[in-house]
């Protein structure tokens, strides 16, 4: 996976990327969700940038020798570890954490791939008290 500077727009989008991708599918709910929360503005890129940064987090996934599909997260722990560990700010993480739930659950189900971005996004950011708090109204 490619390196990020801490803090960025690209570190933060792609933690929202892996939340999309988790389950194996970009659905149509998820991107226009994506747009009618502006994300890409919440995460400081323009519309194209963000869905660039999708695709260039797919052709990670692709490449690297950790991808598995199969109902578990496309990246093994050590690596989610990593991805977090490049969003610092503590504003940014909550941010982050918040477009993440809403985007796991617009299909009204949160898939065990997303849970697992989801909840290693709260470990390591110490905001497990923050998934006891309505989300922002969109």
């Amino acid at each position: 996976m490619r390196s990020y500077p801490v803090n960025s727009p690209q570190a933060a989008a792609r933690i929202v990327a892996l939340t999309v991708l988790a389950d194996g599918n970009i659905a149509d709910a998820e991107l226009e969700l994506l747009d009618r929360l502006g994300a890409h503005d919440q995460l400081g890129l323009d519309r194209q940038a963000l869905r660039a940064l999708l695709d260039s987090v797919c052709e990670d996934l692709l490449s690297s020798g950790e991808l598995q599909w199969a109902d578990v997260c496309p990246v093994d722990e050590r690596t989610l570890a990593h991805l977090m560990s490049e969003i610092q700010a503590p504003a940014l993480r909550l941010k982050v954490l918040r477009l993440c739930v809403q985007l796991a659950e617009v299909d009204a189900r949160i898939h065990d791939s997303e849970s697992i971005v989801l909840t290693a996004a709260v470990e390591h950011w110490g905001l497990a008290h923050e998934m006891f708090r309505p989300s922002a109204p969109n």
